[in-house]
């Protein structure tokens, strides 16, 4: 980890738009094939109670965001980097990634689609780590993500939205 370089910050703004233009794709798609996909424990919590969400978006930018980033870039990542090529690594480390989100899903269909959707998301954040070496920019895109879906999902059950 180090003070980002103005590079890591090109990739890091970057990698922040390419996950969430992924994202919305992937749920364009699904939704026009009626793909179902399960539901996180703490939207349906933040549903219940909106105002969770507000208090989600600091602790994705400051601690889930750099805590899985630490564990599944720098750690798995990096030592499966020193077992296959980089790219081997990604992957291996993004299904890993996306297998640890099922614990965090309500009982339901559309399991399985979330996963591979987290894993898909992980590729993201393992290519950006490994094209700067530098964990603190998949940090900034994993929490900015987070955080933008909880915002998102706070304008949504509040009405700001419009929805």
């Amino acid at each position: 980890m180090r003070v980002p370089s103005l590079p890591d910050l090109a990739w890091t703004a970057g990698g922040i738009v390419v996950i969430l233009l992924a994202a919305a794709l992937l749920s364009q798609v699904l939704a026009q094939f009626d793909v179902s996909v399960a539901q996180n424990q703490v939207v349906a919590a933040g549903q219940e109670n909106p105002t969770l969400f507000l208090y989600l978006i600091p602790v994705s930018l400051l601690f889930v965001g750099p805590a899985e980033e630490l564990l599944f870039r720098g750690g798995v990542q990096g030592l499966l980097r020193e077992v296959y090529a980089p790219g081997p690594a990604i992957l291996l480390a993004s299904v890993l990634f996306g297998g640890v989100h099922l614990f965090a899903l309500l009982a339901g269909s559309g399991q399985v689609v979330y996963v591979a959707i987290a894993a898909l998301l992980g590729l993201i954040l393992g290519y950006v780590y490994e094209r700067t070496d530098n964990l603190v920019v998949p940090s900034l895109v994993h929490g900015t993500y987070n955080a933008t879906l909880f915002a998102v999902q706070y304008a949504t059950a509040t009405g700001l939205a419009g929805f």
